[in-house]
């Protein structure tokens, strides 16, 4: 689909329906990535099948890479920047309309219920604090639109949504919501006896257990960007940034797939805080009574999602560098103008898959940075991988013993590896 989508563009890839030009709306910065992405994939795969080489490199099997990869580089250079414009206008059009959304399903859901036992002062107080809620929401989220919009809190400095700082902020918005739905129902109360119930609904002994895992999300979220942020910085752990915040980023790792830690983090208080509003609703005058069981609960999960954090990553390594040999090659030492295989592991860090990541990869070779040429395949790139990269010895390697390094798009260094070139 892609393929034929590219094939289609012609001279108006600029435009979509409508006559808007791509970037200046989001429709139109949509469209514009979603069209790069594909004359992308179409240049890739063609350069696979072999097709698509100018004459003057086909001749030469390390000029035509070369040449290769330089297009694809230029080519991803521009998706990456579509993709970033993209991720700028989601954050502005999907910020209010989550927040009125829920306004409006809270008002539903007061309007059913109301039915037989009628509207009170409790219901008033919670649509005048969703209101207010909403409000504030929304105008962080215009002050804040290049930013992230009201979201900034939640983004991590890799631009994903972090998981301990969406659920440290969901409890956070929730007691907030708690507290103002009591000082509405303070503000409205006529009798001594009411205001008295209410103020002693504030008291810790009922709200201790809430309280509790308030104190200790908030905590975890501050102490995991002190560990990302150490780990980042020692180099043990490679962080990519990404394109645009996702919701997926609360459940999955750097490279999209499922994690654990995550998961069941955000299940776990995500059925705390379902349990927690529902005793709201059916005690409103007074602070949500989480059971200490249930809170226990909430804290094992924390302290697995912390220790999660501090077992994910690694430095990359490398194991081997041995010349490359293609079929019917005589077995000899690397020279200068060879092509050498380096082995090891996390030469490309999660999230880094893209071709505008990998064509950051760097091997030094001696006093020489080599950067590592894209070779593609159907469906991918052959080179690099997570743990093989192919790369020439370039001519102004002196031969002797030399050092060989690779800086992966993270900016990570590995160790350093020597080899002997000869003349």
């Amino acid at each position: 689909m892609a393929v034929q989508e590219a094939r289609r563009g012609g001279p108006d890839m600029g435009a979509h329906e409508g006559g808007c030009t791509c970037g200046d709306c989001p429709h139109g910065v949509r469209e514009g990535h979603r069209r790069a992405v594909a004359a992308f994939l179409l240049k890739r795969d063609e350069f696979a099948a072999g097709q698509g080489v100018p004459a003057a490199v086909a001749h030469s099997a390390s000029a035509s890479r070369q040449w290769v990869s330089e297009e694809l580089t230029q080519a991803a250079e521009i998706v990456a920047e579509r993709g970033r414009a993209e991720g700028a206008a989601w954050l502005v059009r999907r910020t209010a309309g989550v927040v009125w959304a829920g306004v409006v399903l809270l008002l539903l859901g007061q309007a059913l219920t109301a039915i037989g036992a009628g509207w009170s002062a409790a219901r008033t107080a919670g649509l005048l604090a969703a209101l207010v809620m909403a409000g504030a929401l929304t105008a962080a989220s215009w002050f804040h639109r290049a930013r992230g919009g009201a979201l900034a809190p939640v983004i991590g400095e890799d631009n994903r949504l972090s998981t301990s700082r969406a659920v440290a902020a969901c409890w956070v918005l929730f007691l907030a919501f708690a507290v103002l739905v009591l000082v509405g129902q303070l503000a409205a109360a006529s009798g001594n006896r009411e205001r008295d119930t209410l103020i002693d609904g504030l008291e810790l002994a009922r709200g201790a257990g809430v309280v509790t895992v308030l104190a200790v999300v908030c905590g975890i979220a501050v102490l995991v960007r002190r560990v990302v942020g150490l780990r980042v910085l020692g180099q043990r752990l490679q962080k990519v940034r990404a394109y645009r915040p996702r919701a997926a980023d609360l459940l999955t790792d750097d490279s999209g797939r499922g994690s654990f830690a995550d998961i069941q983090y955000v299940v776990i208080s995500g059925v705390a805080l379902v349990f927690a509003a529902v005793r709201l609703a059916r005690r409103p005058d007074q602070l949500p009574d989480l059971p200490w069981g249930l809170a226990v609960v909430v804290l094992v999960s924390a302290a697995t999602y912390l220790a999660g954090k501090y077992a994910e990553g690694g430095r990359p390594v490398i194991l081997s560098v041995v010349r490359a040999r293609e079929a019917g090659d005589l077995d000899a030492p690397i020279r200068t103008g060879d092509d050498i295989e380096i082995r090891g592991a996390g030469f490309v860090p999660v999230g880094a898959q893209g071709a505008d990541r990998l064509s950051r990869m760097v091997v030094r070779v001696g006093p020489v940075n080599v950067h590592v040429p894209l070779v593609p395949v159907t469906g991918g790139f052959d080179n690099p991988t997570d743990t093989l990269l192919t790369v020439p010895v370039p001519a102004e390697v002196e031969p002797g013993r030399v050092e060989v390094q690779v800086i992966t798009a993270a900016g990570v260094e590995t160790n350093r590896y020597a080899i002997d070139v000869t003349d």
